[in-house]
């Protein structure tokens, strides 16, 4: 299996039917694809035939938090094929994920929310929680913030500026302005 990256509009229309019906097993009646504003990028594992076994979107947006603006990456939409689950492969995805966006000068960070019980799984691929930070999607006037009742959310960070440590306590224990928009309301 190896890992493959694609402009979300440059991805292969096959690779794009499995992606989209391996998110419409896992979230039925969700709209499939990002924003385009979000310049999505997808990351894919497949194995030698082409078959996919696990996705993400990457969605990256400029934030503004403690006077500075940060160029931020999120991790959306990550699946794996649900006969392949419990093998590692999600993990080694989301890892390579990490690892491109470490990569990337354009990068600053890589910020999300997850379920609260996927929170090990995405430290276990180098992401580390940030107590008390809220993530506020949607819009300015449509808000829709990770700590809404009935969610049950996480955040997740990992840090690539020059100094890390400063910057995740710029992040820790604030209410984030992510506002991706409409269509990725959270990522």
């Amino acid at each position: 299996m190896r890992v493959t990256g694609y402009a979300a509009a440059a991805l292969p229309g096959d690779l794009a039917a499995q992606v989209a019906a391996l998110e419409a097993a896992a979230w039925p009646g969700s709209a499939p694809g990002h924003d385009p504003a979000l310049a999505p990028r997808a990351l894919l594992l497949a194995d030698a035939t082409g078959a996919v076994a696990a996705a993400l979107a990457l969605l990256y947006k400029e934030i503004g938090v403690a006077g500075r603006t940060y160029r931020a990456a999120g991790l959306s939409g990550v699946v794996t094929r649900p006969e392949l689950r419990g093998r590692g492969l999600g993990g080694r995805l989301v890892a390579a994920a990490r690892a491109e966006l470490a990569a990337d000068p354009a990068v600053d960070l890589a910020l999300f929310s997850c379920d609260r019980p996927l929170a090990p799984f995405y430290e276990a691929a180098g992401f580390a929680p940030l107590p008390g930070t809220v993530l506020v999607g949607g819009t300015p006037g449509e808000p829709l913030a990770t700590d809404e009742p009935g969610f049950d959310k996480a955040v997740v960070a990992a840090f690539f500026t020059a100094d890390p440590d400063r910057d995740r306590a710029a992040f820790t224990g604030i209410r984030v302005p992510l506002y991706p928009g409409t269509i990725d309301r959270l990522w």
